[in-house]
């Protein structure tokens, strides 16, 4: 019910933009985070957006470069990435919280996922 797209090999200090297209009714309705997962490390908070909009949460090592946005006419998440990093290299995922509207941090209350969109930052 989601597909991620945007990702590729950037700069280290360049911008990336990741979309996530919804195919559900719901998707309005539903909080939405994008978490990312390197190789070897365990999957990683990276931002997450209430039902409305409304309100934002970051991740510590992303707070200040990287947005978090909605359009739910469009039923699309995006992930506006700016001043990439090196260590922003990961396999990034979108997912999306069907049981309540407000953002979390936390892995388990997301309940249908994307299938991960790579980003690459070269030093």
């Amino acid at each position: 019910q989601l597909q991620a797209s945007g990702g590729g090999l950037v700069e280290a200090g360049g911008s990336l933009m990741l979309s996530c297209a919804a195919s559900g009714s719901t998707f309005s309705l539903d909080a939405a985070a994008w978490f990312r997962q390197a190789p070897g490390k365990e999957r990683e908070f990276v931002a997450a957006i209430t039902s409305t909009g409304s309100r934002t949460l970051y991740g510590d090592s992303v707070k200040g470069r990287f947005t978090i946005s909605r359009d739910n006419a469009r039923k699309t998440l995006y992930l506006e990435m700016n001043s990439l990093k090196p260590e922003d290299t990961a396999v990034y995922y979108c997912a999306a919280d069907s049981t309540v509207g407000i953002a979390t941090m936390d892995i388990n209350e997301y309940d249908y996922w994307g299938q991960g969109t790579q980003v690459t930052v070269s030093s």
